[in-house]
């Protein structure tokens, strides 16, 4: 039962990848990889932009503390002038606090300005293999493309293959029954001819009808010549008589002018 069970399990998955390859179409595969990239290249610009705002920020509260820093400074000179130390010390105890501030803030700044130079840097190295990638992307599917419409041509033409084979064994038929057809009419031809067969039409002739129709009609045509021959004798004869004769006169035919036929 479980050689059954692995067998249709194998089974199973070789027609479920199958239908996978058929499914899956390497256009849309570079084109969700692209997506992902762009969406990557997106989060790495917003954390630069994130640094950035955080370096603004730094430097707006180290300029505040410098500007109070120079203005305690300012006090502890005026307090001093006016022989008030106690205050002329309390405003550069003050004023020493704020430059331990403005030090760690100057740290801070500093370090945020790194990583911004690092993710400036990187985002720029991903906009380039982003750009790159979608050079080779569109290279791709071009070629996909392309090779997606021979291989349609080519499957389109054997089908036509397909088909004038087809045709050209119909061809053939027709051709071999033509002939079988041809050399029966011409086998029945000689039946008849040799007296095999009896026509029913009673179109066919024997060889000695057929030599007196022959006969016959060799007889009609030497007396149709003979006529044709008298007439041009006769019309011959008849044209100097009248360009030579005076009018109203009449020439007689001589007897030795008519045409004569042997008796036989």
């Amino acid at each position: 039962m479980s050689g059954v069970m692995k067998r249709m399990g194998m089974i199973f998955r070789a027609k479920a990848n199958k239908a996978l390859d058929r499914a899956e179409d390497p256009r849309e595969t570079l084109d969700y990889s692209y997506q992902k990239q762009l969406e990557l290249l997106q989060k790495v610009r917003r954390g630069v932009a994130d640094v950035a705002t955080s370096r603004k920020r730094l430097e707006l509260q180290l300029n505040q503390l410098q500007n109070q820093s120079g203005k305690l400074e300012e006090q502890g000179r005026k307090a001093l002038a006016l022989g008030r130390e106690d205050l002329a010390r309390e405003a550069l105890t003050r004023r020493a606090a704020l430059q331990q501030q403005v030090s760690d803030l100057e740290t801070q700044h500093q370090t945020l300005q790194g990583e911004e130079e690092k993710l400036t840097l990187a985002s720029q190295r991903l906009q380039a293999k982003v750009d790159a990638f979608r050079t080779k992307k569109e290279t791709i599917k071009a070629t996909y493309t392309a090779a997606q419409a021979q291989t349609r041509i080519g499957e389109a033409f054997s089908g036509i293959s397909e088909e004038m084979g087809d045709v050209g064994m119909a061809i053939q038929r027709a051709e071999d029954k033509t002939a079988q057809m041809q050399a029966r009419a011409g086998a029945i031809d000689e039946l008849l001819a040799s007296g095999a067969l009896d026509d029913p039409t009673g179109m066919a002739k024997d060889d000695i009808t057929a030599e007196l129709d022959r006969l016959s009609g060799g007889s009609d045509v030497e007396i149709e010549l003979q006529r044709m021959k008298a007439e041009l004798a006769g019309g011959t004869a008849a044209k100097p008589a009248i360009e030579g004769g005076a009018p109203g006169q009449e020439r007689q035919a001589q007897p030795q002018d008519r045409p004569r036929f042997d008796k036989s």
